[in-house]
């Protein structure tokens, strides 16, 4: 049996209560030592046995710590990241892996130079839903793809008051938040792009970030639009996939966070099985007949991503979110930011 990976982790917010927590606890692969809390002890329920510390130094300095979760705000992650190689720890990160590409293209490469493990929590690969699209679209039963069509919408008129999530700067709002979810699933499907047109809009009142985007990327002969929006009360199929000759949509959002909200560990075999009722539809013609029918819902699994983690460390094996498809999507970000400064489709 291969030795434990023994991690830190940076903070213990909501994706540390709520994400990493969880599923490193439930993993047997993995032993959390340390966790990063500055002034509370959230953590003590969780990792009744780790210590906390109040030093990202503190953290950096025990030997025995392998890997670290660099989970902090997003304007943290590129000096943390540096600081945790600099240390000869591995590292994950949060999505936006970085601000700028520039800099997530020096970590990558000083990754490399320290033969350590680099990689970012897109933990949305393993959405139920995605996971059911990825299978829809390799089947293709709805004939050559012509339109993808990706929403995540939700229905939030306050402004959360003292978050980082709320300031005003260039990297904040639902675009380097959802957006890098959402891009980053259509890379995993199509590739990069040849194209980006992007909106971005505030449409919250007193709203002081970007909470809407409209973006458009264009491959060979077909185009994939991804939308947001927190003025959405009634929002319609999360996925709608057109072929030649058919249409799948998708309803409803996976159900592991709230499942993970609620105080649940990611355990057992029907972990991440979702209800009939939110099946997908498949309508296609076959034979001159229109034929309609239900797609069940592949699991989602989270737990995925760590049970990777461990088997790239420890055998051997490839990761699953490599740093330089991270950096991709980035780019495709920025593309995103500039379209919409400039008012025109940015050609990559």
């Amino acid at each position: 049996m291969e030795k434990q990976v023994v991690v830190a982790i940076a903070s213990f917010g909501m994706s540390g209560q709520v994400f990493h927590g969880p599923t490193l606890k439930v993993d047997s692969n993995f032993r959390v030592k340390l966790i990063l809390e500055r002034s509370k002890t959230l953590s003590q329920s969780m990792f009744p046995n780790a210590r906390i510390v109040r030093t990202y130094e503190e953290l950096l300095a025990d030997e025995e710590v392998e890997l670290v979760v660099v989970n902090t705000p997003d304007e943290f992650h590129y000096e943390m990241v540096k600081q945790a190689f600099n240390a000869g720890k591995h590292v994950v990160v949060e999505k936006p892996a970085a601000q700028k590409s520039s800099q997530l293209q020096e970590l990558i490469n000083l990754a490399k130079s320290q033969n350590l493990l680099f990689t970012v929590y897109q933990n949305r690969r393993w959405d139920g839903d995605f996971r059911t699209v990825q299978k829809v679209i390799k089947e293709a039963r709805f004939g050559r793809l012509v339109e993808f069509e990706s929403h995540y919408d939700r229905y939030r008129t306050e402004i959360t008051a003292d978050t980082w999530k709320e300031e005003p700067d260039e990297f904040s709002g639902v675009l380097y938040n959802l957006g890098s979810h959402m891009i980053d699933q259509a890379f995993v499907l199509f590739g990069i792009p040849k194209a980006v047109t992007a909106h971005l809009k505030v449409v919250r009142t007193a709203g002081k970030v970007t909470d809407y985007y409209d973006i458009r990327l264009d491959y060979d002969n077909f185009s994939a639009l991804l939308k947001c929006s927190y003025l959405v009360l009634d929002p319609g199929p999360r996925y709608t996939i057109h072929g030649e000759y058919g249409t799948f949509y998708k309803s409803g959002l996976d159900g592991q966070e709230d499942l993970l909200k609620a105080g649940n560990l990611p355990e057992g075999e029907d972990w991440g099985k979702e209800d009939a009722d939110w099946w997908g539809t498949l309508v296609y013609n076959e034979n001159d007949e229109q034929v309609e029918e239900l797609v069940e819902t592949l699991p989602g699994d989270y737990r995925i991503f760590y049970t990777n983690i461990f088997d790239a460390l420890r055998k051997n094996k490839e990761l699953l979110v490599k740093p330089e498809e991270a950096l991709e999507v980035l780019k495709i970000m920025e593309a995103c930011v500039k379209s919409n400064a400039e008012k025109r489709t940015v050609f990559l």
